[in-house]
């Protein structure tokens, strides 16, 4: 084969745009990236420093309940609660306190104190009872807007009268809906399947910087991992009601709803404040939201004037205030934005009892 003149001990010149091995980050060697051993234990400092802030406030609630009679005791039971204001306010289930006839509240450090029901939310399933105490340890309830799917839960409580348990997993979903002892449906429930237990009712669902983003309420039994809180912004709108009146008188429409986003250039389109409302995914019969001709599939974005991004803005509209009231609500409804004249009603006496 014959070789062109010229050709050789001339030095090969680099293509254009190619890469020099020098211009190649080598990958880090195995000794700088972090072993297990190292995430794990990184992990378990996350749990216990969580543990460490809120486990003062988390107190176990001893109930009893006289026959009609008084001829001793019918029935008690257990439960799991935490203390929200250094003044003795301690916010827990409706259905460990429902009914009781006497409390006993058992505090991180021993303390036992007699406890008073201040108020309860049938419809959501919270509680407020008070014990005589000041200048107690208190948690602090996040932003369960900001909560993210598969972040850390971690929750504590009493479960079988076992004081200061701690279970840890993570969200599993949100915007689930789950029907209270009242028969009105919970809306904006958390799953997790961090481990809860008869007793654990009550007790707080935390983030990784301890901060409150539930009230644990439900198992499923014959499930595993499968668990439920109520989201720590219902449970701050509603606690702030109990404390100031004993009880929330609430308006009605008869709408079940989760929030869902909305997709921007709709938003910009028709100049809605906020890029999330709340989808109509059921309506009851003979309701409000029926009568105002509602349907399934709508999604409610304004209520009397106010921006609505979320059930809980939804819930802090239908409040006293609201009942009786002809209001106006504004949908979008496929590609149209529609106001509807719906009248809330007071939630009927049968389902707080």
């Amino acid at each position: 084969m014959k070789i062109p003149t010229g050709f050789l001990g001339r030095r090969a010149e680099p293509l254009a745009g190619a890469l020099d091995a020098a211009d190649v980050a080598a990958p880090p060697p195995p000794s700088s990236l972090p072993d297990d051993g190292e995430l794990l234990d990184a992990y378990s400092r996350t749990i216990t420093r969580a543990v460490e802030k809120v486990g003062p406030a988390v107190v176990n609630i001893r109930v009893r309940k006289t026959g009609r009679q008084g001829r001793g005791t019918e029935s008690g039971g257990a439960g799991s609660g935490f203390i929200v204001a250094p003044d003795g306010f301690i916010l827990t289930n409706s259905h460990v306190v429902h009914g009781a006839d006497e409390l006993e509240a058992t505090l991180a450090d021993g303390r036992v104190f007699a406890a008073t029901l201040v108020g309860e939310d049938p419809e959501t399933d919270l509680a407020v009872i008070r014990i005589g105490a000041s200048q107690l340890a208190r948690a602090t309830l996040g932003d369960s807007t900001a909560i993210r799917v598969g972040q850390i839960a971690i929750a504590i409580g009493s479960p079988f009268g076992f004081q200061r348990t701690v279970t840890a997993g993570v969200v599993s979903a949100l915007g689930r809906s789950m029907r209270s002892q009242s028969g009105r449906l919970i809306d904006n429930v958390i799953q997790t399947d961090a481990a809860l237990n008869p007793g654990n009712s009550g007790g707080p669902l935390v983030n990784s910087r301890g901060d409150v983003i539930g009230v644990n309420t439900a198992i499923i039994l014959p499930a595993q991992g499968i668990c439920f809180a109520i989201a720590s912004n219902t449970a701050e709108f509603v606690t702030a009601w109990l404390i100031k009146d004993g009880r929330l008188r609430r308006g009605w429409i008869g709408v079940i709803g989760r929030n869902v986003p909305i997709h921007r250039r709709v938003a910009r389109f028709h100049r809605l404040a906020a890029d999330f409302g709340v989808l109509v995914a059921g309506i009851e019969p003979a309701s409000p939201a029926s009568r105002a001709g509602l349907q399934e599939g709508d999604v409610i974005v304004a209520f009397a004037g106010e921006p609505i991004s979320s059930i809980d803005e939804l819930h802090g509209r239908l409040i006293a205030n609201a009942i009786g009231i002809p209001s106006r609500m504004t949908i979008l409804r496929h590609a149209e934005k529609l106001d509807l004249a719906i009248t809330p009603e007071e939630l009927a006496a049968h389902h707080r009892n």
